[in-house]
């Protein structure tokens, strides 16, 4: 039987915890209690079972995080529990506490010290490869080849370690089960068999191969095709591709990170393409038609007459192709008017005719709509 209701503690009274503590305050202090009052300490004493059982009770529901508010908002009568009067008790917890506080692993015959063999087999490592790439082959797209040198499976010895003709054998030191038994102080103690890794199996003849590994180290070459419009940093999952599994565990997985170059003169963001174009006072002023680079080829950007310096003009669909998806993205183009720094006489002469024709009063003025377009080069 449990406490009965009518006598039950407060659960931060009983764990000596403030009604604010963290999980590992808990912890702590249940593993002094449980320490002190476990009945296989205590043979014949009932008082200290009945502690033992009333810390653990409190510690259930208080390293339960939805059963600690319920208790906080609703006391006892917010938790349930069977007649067991522990409903729901993560019973490994008791062997985490002890085992970590002994430095051993299972305590009560829980884990795989309970008679099951640890499997063999083991997921091998997953594999990053860095792939280089040209601003352009980003863009566009781009089918290539990669060579990587990982762990595979041995062929000579199919992965069994063992050599051709050969197979392994029981461990003598825990007859198979991977983990061997004995007593410290009122517990019995499982632990990972030393001589075998706990696989419950030795290799009596290693492949000459591998020396017993079951792998390898060999290079595979991948085909790797880059869709268009990816951008730095991006992944390409190959699975399975990493390095071989231990003992028939499955391989791992291959990730090919994308490192994209810089362009000479465009910048990306997204699927939208920026780059600055120079153009003159009298293009400016007078509007022209200018010749500018694209990744497709030249193209040809009109000038309005009028255009001032630091404007943003846009041309359509000359961008990023959508990654898996249709359309591209657009190009836009800032203009700068440039102003040179060395004129000949008849040039300067011919500014002095101009700046006497265009009166210009240097007052500040307000921000103009040309200031909010975004300059993605400031």
């Amino acid at each position: 039987m449990g406490l009965a209701t009518n006598a039950k503690r407060d659960y931060y009274e009983v764990l000596s915890v403030e009604r604010s503590a963290s999980e590992q305050e808990i912890k702590s202090s249940y593993r002094k209690l449980a320490m002190q009052y476990h009945p296989d300490r205590n043979p014949g004493n009932p008082q200290a079972e009945e502690k033992f059982k009333e810390a653990t009770e409190a510690y259930s529901v208080l390293m339960d995080a939805n059963k600690r508010a319920q208790y906080d908002r609703f006391g006892h009568q917010g938790v349930n529990f069977g007649s067991g009067g522990v409903e729901g008790f993560p019973f490994q917890d008791l062997n985490d506490i002890f085992g970590d506080l002994f430095g051993i692993g299972d305590l009560f015959g829980t884990g795989a010290g309970s008679g099951r063999r640890r499997s063999r087999a083991q997921q091998g490592n997953d594999v990053r490869y860095d792939l280089a790439l040209e601003f352009e082959e980003a863009v566009f797209g781009k089918s290539t080849e990669i060579k990587v040198r990982t762990y595979a499976e041995c062929e000579a010895c199919n992965g069994s370690g063992s050599e051709p003709g050969h197979s392994s054998t029981t461990c003598n030191s825990c007859g198979g089960r991977g983990q061997v038994r004995f007593q410290q102080g009122f517990f019995s103690v499982s632990r990972t068999c030393s001589r075998c890794n706990g696989t419950g199996s030795t290799i009596s003849h290693p492949c000459n191969a591998c020396k017993g590994q079951g792998r390898v180290v060999r290079e595979k070459t991948i085909g790797v095709k880059v869709p268009a419009g990816v951008e730095h940093g991006t992944k390409i999952l190959f699975t399975g591709e990493g390095e071989a599994g231990v003992n028939g565990g499955p391989a791992g997985d291959l990730y090919v990170v994308l490192n994209v170059k810089e362009h000479a003169f465009f910048e990306r963001e997204g699927k939208d393409l920026y780059c600055v174009v120079p153009i003159s006072f009298p293009q400016a002023a007078l509007g022209a038609e200018i010749t500018i680079p694209t990744l497709d080829g030249d193209h040809s950007l009109s000038i309005p007459a009028g255009t001032q310096s630091g404007a943003t003009l846009r041309i359509k669909n000359k961008g990023v192709p959508v990654l898996r998806g249709s359309g591209r993205g657009d190009l836009y183009v800032q203009v700068r008017v440039q102003t040179p720094s060395k004129l000949t006489r008849n040039q300067k002469e011919m500014l002095y005719l101009l700046q006497d024709s265009l009166q210009v009063e240097n007052k500040p003025e307000r921000k103009t709509l040309f200031s909010k377009v975004k300059d993605i080069f400031s």
